[in-house]
């Protein structure tokens, strides 16, 4: 496979996964299928049009390309099958948000600057690919955003994700084998936080922090 189908193919899987974890927050908060597949289109798409239009290269590719809304039709569709289990809701959900995290960090980081943009600026947008889908997912379901939620540790892992593939850009040594690396090592990370719950500093130094769920 090309660097350009293991991309696509990245990209794909992570609007799968956000547009997952989109369907299952609908089912948690018993909205119905056109509330799951709203829900499910903002996390699966949210970030990648937030990239496109930052980066200005005409119509957002989840509108030029309907190849994009496959993903987010299927994983409505199989959160309401019953295919992807609601057992043990809020964990599988935030499984599948670290996928797309993961993925998405990469593929903001890649395009930005391949289109042209500064490391600096494709490392933000890398990050703001990665968290604004899901962020859009929990503002419109009436949830804090992950990234505002300091257990877990979430927009560090994109961070570090996005700066390593703009890095590996930099120094000509991107290829689908680095994707794929990368994409791995923020899932992991992400995951580590959640289990051993990591957890960065309040806003306010010495601030004493909240009982989960308050």
């Amino acid at each position: 496979m090309t660097v350009a189908q293991v991309l696509l193919a990245l990209e794909l899987i992570g609007t799968f996964a956000f547009a997952v974890s989109g369907a299952l927050l609908a089912a948690k908060k018993g909205f119905d299928i056109v509330g799951s597949l709203l829900l499910a289109g903002l996390a699966g798409l949210g970030g990648g049009v937030i990239r496109d239009l930052i980066v200005g290269q005409g119509v957002p590719t989840a509108f030029a390309a309907p190849l994009y809304l496959i993903p987010v039709a299927a994983a409505a569709l199989a959160v309401f099958c019953h295919l992807i289990r609601e057992d043990r809701l809020r964990r599988t959900l935030l499984v599948f948000d670290a996928v797309g995290l993961s993925l998405f960090c990469v593929m903001g980081s890649t395009i930005a600057y391949t289109a042209g943009l500064n490391p600096v600026a494709a490392t933000l947008l890398g990050v703001i690919t990665a968290v604004g889908g899901g962020a859009l997912r929990d503002i419109v379901a009436n949830e804090v955003p992950q990234i505002f939620n300091p257990d877990g540790v979430y927009a560090a892992p994109a961070f570090l994700g996005a700066a390593a593939t703009t890095a590996a850009l930099y120094w000509e040594v991107f290829d689908g084998f680095a994707a794929v690396a990368i994409a791995l090592m923020v899932f992991i990370i992400r995951i580590l936080a959640l289990k051993l719950r990591w957890r960065v500093p309040l806003a306010v130094l010495g601030l004493p922090r909240k009982a989960s769920g308050e």
